[in-house]
């Protein structure tokens, strides 16, 4: 299976380290960079255009915000995905994130279970993907 590709952008040093590891070991997810700064994520993203499949981001972080960044981010593609995982979910950040483009929206303290059944479905296209394009190249 082809690893995901994801940028954590979160300034709680424990819960990065524990979303990370929840996953990594629960799905095909590699974390290739994280970021406590809307500045450091845009510099790492701009410089990885297309090192990376899923960028998630919290809103509140040390400096900048999670809504901000997630306006800046440039996709090279249409299967890189941007969510927002934070504690500040309501019904107007959804609303707000959908109008910018974002692709999903997890509360941390219930939605931690979706967050990886979405990470999960992502690997899972992924490997679709990676499957078709090797079917196609070898084909004559």
């Amino acid at each position: 299976m082809h690893p995901l590709r994801a940028f954590v952008v979160e300034d709680n040093a424990n819960l990065r380290e524990n979303l990370i590891g929840a996953l990594e070991e629960l799905t095909c997810v590699k974390v290739v960079g994280t970021s406590p700064t809307e500045d450091d994520a845009l510099a790492w993203l701009d410089g990885h255009a297309g090192d990376w499949d899923v960028v998630i981001i919290d809103l509140f972080l040390l400096q900048g915000t999670g809504m901000h960044l997630a306006q800046r981010i440039t996709r090279l593609n249409a299967d890189q995905k941007v969510l927002v995982f934070s504690n500040y979910v309501n019904a107007s950040v959804r609303k707000r994130c959908a109008q910018m483009g974002v692709d999903g929206v997890f509360d941390k303290s219930t939605e931690i279970d979706s967050l990886v059944d979405y990470c999960a479905k992502q690997c899972f296209l992924l490997d679709a993907r990676h499957s078709a394009n090797e079917a196609h190249q070898s084909s004559p």
